[in-house]
């Protein structure tokens, strides 16, 4: 048995996970991550084969369940609307994600105050700001200043990524339908390569782990950095338990090897940054994290994002398959709550361009391509020749909607495997009209002929979130204001898992801020408390 000992103990070198380290290591500490997955080779990507389209739905599936690598264990999710899709690796799903990495608005953290929905965070906007900018000063953030959806913030930005002629269509018809949009923010590098970074050649793949490594990711971004300032990173293993002490503090955990042999890792702050799906996994398995869970919201309120699309297709040809994933292009024009829709909050409207030439033939725009005399037909029509809007709605936390532990399924740990629960609640579906109606229209105005529309979006679900929920109150949270278990001194968590509400954006941004502000208080707590 190999024992390690640290300062800080960090479970996932995801998102959360890798900007906790970095920051800690930074402050002096001694810190161990350990992840499940291993590190991945960029020239791995299979972004510039011919049959791309074919392997990312096998063994670059973002879903674990089709993916099924050494690394992936399976997640019950018959009973879940929208589908898990997360990487085990050293960076965690922003292996795999397209990069768009906006902020929440302030108003996302007040919205029972505001709208009599939901809860309001334990912290406001402007305690967060300052590790927004951290954040994107170390992610590398491509888009334009001064959006009027935000503050004012000094942070730094590269340079936009540019408009195609298709999204520069879908901006002259969002001019003309009198809605407001913005360049998106993207975690990518439109800048000359430095610190590692190429520079974005605009290829497409982005989900495939940039090969060109000008796609921001925190194996690139966060852990190197975090490495050379003295953090050590484990990989191949697998946490299965949480250590106690005998006055109720945490000292540590015990994990599995890819033999399957037990180690102990001890340290008297352990942080878990495991996802939304693979924290409350292991908060629910683990006997010695039982009581974490004495509000009974560990794995409840689980939040995935709802997702629609709408295709316009027209006569002329578009480009949308063209250019980065993330989309160019994005409105926060009904993003705030308006009583006259009948619904509370509101929703993203982002311009997506379309897909490859397989995946739109197979039907991933909504519309599949009719085998026989027609095909060639159905497909010209469709590929190159369609443009895509895709809505973001709000859905507030449900109790009912939840990750627990499946009575049917197990892990390569022995232990039960996670099962969500997810139905999307009515509010959203009502959101998820406004917006598909919206983007129709707008998409009219840019000259569409015909629509394809998806009015929900299964395989969507990146964004994992609400499952060991902040709060003052420790009967109606998990955690506090810090990310530190209420009952449990010690265990933080840096992930999704923490979010109280989720906002009608992309959470990694936010969940990064976290993680650092929640770092910057593990930091002030041992230097007051170093024993």
């Amino acid at each position: 048995m190999v024992v390690l000992e640290c300062d800080v103990l960090i479970v996932g070198a995801g998102a959360g996970g890798a900007a906790a380290a970095w920051r800690l290591a930074r402050h002096g500490f001694s810190v161990v991550c350990l992840e499940r997955g291993d590190w991945v080779d960029t020239a791995s990507s299979p972004s510039s084969d011919d049959d791309w389209e074919v392997t990312r739905q096998r063994s670059w599936n973002p879903n674990p369940n089709r993916r099924r690598s050494v690394h992936d264990d399976p997640v019950d999710d018959i009973d879940s609307e929208i589908k898990p899709l997360y990487f085990n690796g050293v960076g965690g799903s922003t292996i795999l994600w397209s990069c768009h990495f906006p902020r929440f608005h302030p108003s996302d953290f007040r919205t029972q105050s505001l709208d009599g929905v939901g809860d309001d965070w334990p912290l406001s906007y402007d305690e967060l700001a300052p590790y927004y900018d951290l954040n994107e000063t170390m992610m590398g953030v491509a888009g334009l200043p001064g959006n009027p959806a935000y503050p004012e913030s000094d942070a730094p930005r590269l340079p936009p990524v540019g408009l195609s002629p298709g999204a520069r269509r879908m901006a002259k018809a969002f001019n003309q339908s009198g809605v407001s949009w913005w360049p998106g923010d993207i975690a990518i590098n439109t800048g000359p390569a430095a610190n590692g970074m190429g520079q974005c050649n605009n290829c497409g793949p982005c989900e495939l782990h940039c090969p060109r490594r000008a796609k921001a990711a925190t194996d690139l971004n966060y852990w190197p950095a975090a490495i050379k300032a003295g953090a050590r990173l484990v990989t191949g293993a697998l946490v299965t338990d949480i250590l106690t002490s005998p006055k109720g503090t945490v000292r540590g955990a015990v994990w599995l090897d890819d033999s399957g042999c037990s180690h102990k890792a001890e340290a008297p702050i352990v942080i878990v940054a495991a996802n939304g799906i693979g924290t409350p996994r292991l908060l629910l398995n683990a006997p010695g994290a039982a009581r974490v869970n004495r509000s009974g919201l560990v794995g409840r309120r689980l939040m995935l994002h709802p997702f629609a699309r709408v295709t316009g297709l027209f006569e002329q040809l578009m480009g949308g398959h063209r250019g980065i994933a993330a989309g160019t292009l994005v409105s926060h024009h009904f993003y705030e709550t308006d009583p006259a829709r009948g619904f509370k909050r509101g929703v993203k409207l982002q311009a997506l361009g379309t897909h490859g030439p397989a995946l739109t033939a197979l039907g991933s725009l909504g519309r599949r391509a009719r085998w026989g005399r027609q095909h060639h037909d159905d497909f010209a029509t469709m590929f190159g020749h369609g443009y895509s809007l895709s809505v973001c709605a709000e859905d507030m936390p449900d109790p009912n909607n939840s990750v627990t532990l499946s009575d049917r399924m197990s892990c390569s740990d022995g232990l039960p495997a996670a099962r969500i629960v997810y139905r999307i609640p009515d509010e959203a579906k009502k959101a998820l009209d406004f917006g598909r109606d919206r983007a129709r229209e707008i998409l009219q105005a840019a000259g569409a002929r015909d629509f394809i529309e998806m009015e929900t979006i299964p395989e969507a679900g990146f964004h994992l979130m609400g499952t060991a929920r902040m709060g003052d109150d420790p009967e109606t949270s998990v955690l506090d204001r810090w990310c530190q278990a209420h009952d449990l001194p010690g265990l933080f968590v840096t992930d999704g898992s923490a979010f109280v509400t989720g906002a009608a954006v992309n959470p990694t941004n936010t969940l990064q801020a976290l993680a650092l502000r929640a770092a910057d208080r593990i930091a002030a707590i041992r230097r007051l408390f170093p024993s």
